[in-house]
């Protein structure tokens, strides 16, 4: 994978990679703790990014070798991870689901990967989306983790045009870190409002 890029490229994707963790520190977070003194007057109960979560449902076509095999080296050239195999739980007839039954696709980035991931997302990524227009704010949910799904792999630098056999959409999650569980009912309305 580093072959592909020069080391120009590598450099200017770490730079923006501790950027975004300055920019947090020393931008969003002092921020946060001024217009809502009476929560975050501890600099460790102010919300933080933990983890993102990137799922895909495959269904059926999981029995499929050759298609859970491309999916998996999809999945392993966006985000840098090895996927796990998400399984059913127990059997629906109705759906034609037994037990133990290959579903779908997930991948949890933390730590340099979750902002490398990010840092793409943001500054590569949501450029070739046809028509973008920004992200929902009611997309978060109660404990404040915002998820969101992207109806294509394309839009993915590392993704080439020629070896997708069909499109194929997944649903991301960012996962917030907080202290103070009695918050998290409210958690998105004061961020928002923090920030906003």
């Amino acid at each position: 994978m580093l072959n592909q890029h020069s080391v120009e490229e590598i450099a200017d994707i770490y730079n923006l990679l501790s950027n975004i963790k300055k920019e947090y520190e020393n931008g969003i977070k002092p921020i946060l703790m001024k217009n809502t003194s009476s929560r975050f007057s501890n600099p460790h109960t102010v919300p933080k990014l933990k983890k993102i979560q990137i799922n895909r449902g495959l269904g059926l076509t999981a029995q499929n070798t050759n298609i859970l095999k491309k999916n998996i080296e999809e999945f392993e050239n966006i985000t840098g991870q090895k996927p796990i195999i998400t399984r059913s739980k127990k059997a629906i007839a109705g759906f034609k689901i037994r037990e133990d039954m290959e579903l779908g696709l997930s991948v949890t980035l933390r730590g340099k990967k979750m902002y490398a991931f990010l840092t793409k997302l943001l500054f590569f990524t949501f450029a070739q989306i046809r028509d973008f227009r920004g992200l929902s704010l009611r997309s978060f949910d109660k404990a404040g983790n915002y998820s969101f799904g992207l109806k294509e792999q394309l839009i993915f630098p590392e993704i080439d045009y020629d070896d997708v056999d069909q499109v194929q959409g997944f649903t991301i999650t960012f996962v917030l870190e907080q202290s103070s569980p009695k918050y998290k009912s409210k958690s998105k309305d004061k961020i928002l409002n923090g920030m906003i």
